[in-house]
């Protein structure tokens, strides 16, 4: 009875009794989930602020290694922050494609506009809104990834980090 395209995305349609063909959109995907706080609101997490302000590369290195699994290390990502930072004097060119890893994890909407933009706009803001998504999501931003996965499962060591509330999907 349905015809789908080789998108997968329209769709149509053969009403019999009626003769006509009718078109309709199919959604793929979910909608963006909404940030757990605005792009400004820097001030919900003093100590962190404070910090992103006088050395973005801590805040940053620890959004990395949350946001890569461990795969890099705080100290890693935020000596390459910094060295970026140093020789182009923009730092916020490395750190917006974690911002996009970050949003393409949990679903999240691309607001107020492009992660580079973001990010070329008001590294600081940017760096901090990040940094509470996570800590919203369960993580403990000062403990690092392993940190995170011993606290999940005390005793045995877990493959998994904390799961977002509805989980993740892809």
């Amino acid at each position: 009875m349905s015809n789908p395209s080789a998108s997968g995305k329209n769709s149509t349609i053969q009403v019999p009794e009626k003769s006509q063909t009718i078109a309709f959109q199919v959604e793929s995907r979910s909608a963006p989930v909404p940030w757990s706080t605005g792009l400004c609101d820097c001030c919900e997490d003093v100590p962190n602020c404070c910090i992103t302000w006088l050395c973005p590369c801590i805040t940053f290195g620890r959004i990395a290694e949350i946001v890569d699994g461990g795969s890099s290390s705080c100290a890693a990502s935020g000596a390459v922050y910094t060295l970026i930072s140093i020789l182009t004097g923009c730092g916020c060119l490395y750190s917006c494609f974690y911002r996009s890893k970050l949003r393409q994890q949990y679903r999240l909407g691309e607001k107020p506009c492009g992660d580079c933009l973001v990010h070329w706009c008001c590294e600081p803001c940017a760096l901090c809104q990040e940094y509470r998504e996570l800590k919203s999501r369960g993580f403990d931003m000062t403990i690092g990834w392993q940190g995170n996965v011993k606290q999940q499962t005390p005793g045995v060591m877990a493959v998994t980090a904390p799961m977002a509330e509805g989980g993740m999907s892809l």
